[in-house]
């Protein structure tokens, strides 16, 4: 089926993330989660509480994109769990040891909260193995490749480029991930539909595009992209050092990432096709094809989230 023309005359905010057998969409206000049981739809809709009111700093362009990034990992985290209970207790596998041992020794709330701060960190832990420190560590052990830095920070880039692409295509063939990346499909198609002015149903969702600019996993590629040029000025041998240095730069380049992501989707030209091209073919892996019943879910997700006051979505207001 052919896809949509993906030039929108509206960009909104409102963004969304695939559940376990559901959709999360934020909105400029509010957050909703809608997933689909045994019973029917569930919908969790609540107030959004952003980091930059209270701090008004991590507002500011390039300091922003790190408090966004560790604020949607958060609450996207948070929106995961929750679908996670809704599956009925005979699909759901045996918490492992360390959520067992939180579950025993802390109140419901307090468990809840440590058992997603504790999933934040081990997430957070694995990016860096992966992304900084396993690239750092092979590349060294190639010695033709350490002879010059500018090969050296170019073969780490390209290896951190193989690890996520070779990553994203192992969790795809997962049954449980191929539907997750599926109802990914369905939140981009939603958000698509509802950019074109069209009225939110299963038909006029359907042949839009699945593949959009505004992805977040678009942003995980860029993130990789933007550390190979950032952590070219890093010029120490000592394969630690590096890893020490790529670590004090990741701010930088998680802030980089964010502002290319945010100019890409506020415009349609060149430039911004060149840059936002890496991350839809990304998207080829991420996001598959939605039954009806998926589209259900993100429309639904999407009705809760859209603001009263027209036009007050807009991206980049």
């Amino acid at each position: 089926m052919p896809e949509s023309n993906n030039s929108c005359a509206f960009r909104t905010s409102i963004g969304g993330q695939a559940l376990i057998e559901g959709i999360l969409m934020r909105g400029p206000k509010k957050q909703a989660i809608v997933c689909r049981t045994a019973e029917g739809l569930v919908e969790k809709t609540e107030e959004l509480r952003l980091i930059k009111d209270k701090y008004p700093v991590l507002g500011v362009p390039f300091i922003r994109g790190c408090a966004i990034f560790l604020d949607s990992m958060v609450k996207g985290m948070q929106a995961l769990t929750y679908s996670a209970s809704l599956v009925p207790l005979e699909e759901q596998g045996e918490p492992d040891k360390l959520d067992q041992w939180i579950e025993a020794h802390f109140p419901e709330d307090k468990a809840q909260k440590l058992i997603i701060g504790a999933a934040v960190v081990m997430g957070l832990a694995l990016s860096v193995f992966l992304f900084i420190f396993l690239p750092a560590l092979v590349v060294g052990w190639v010695k033709p490749l350490t002879r010059s830095f500018f090969v050296r920070n170019l073969s780490e880039g390209l290896l951190k480029v193989a690890i996520l692409l070779g990553y994203m295509k192992l969790v795809s063939g997962m049954s449980d991930v191929k539907r997750l990346f599926s109802y990914h499909g369905a939140e981009h198609k939603t958000i698509f539909c509802y950019e074109h002015g069209k009225e939110l149903t299963v038909e006029n969702v359907r042949p839009e595009s699945r593949f959009h600019p505004r992805c977040g996993t678009s942003f995980l590629l860029v993130v990789v992209l933007v550390s190979i040029l950032v952590n070219s000025v890093v010029r120490v041998s000592n394969t630690f050092a590096r890893v020490g240095c790529h670590l004090l730069l990741l701010p930088v380049v998680v802030g980089i990432s964010y502002e290319i992501n945010r100019w890409c989707g506020a415009h349609d030209n060149r430039l911004s096709a060149i840059l936002s091209a890496p991350g839809k073919w990304l998207q080829r892996i991420t996001t598959s094809e939605p039954d009806d019943g998926m589209i259900e879910c993100a429309i639904r997700a999407m009705e809760l989230v859209i603001p009263e006051e027209k036009g007050s979505d807009l991206w980049g207001s």
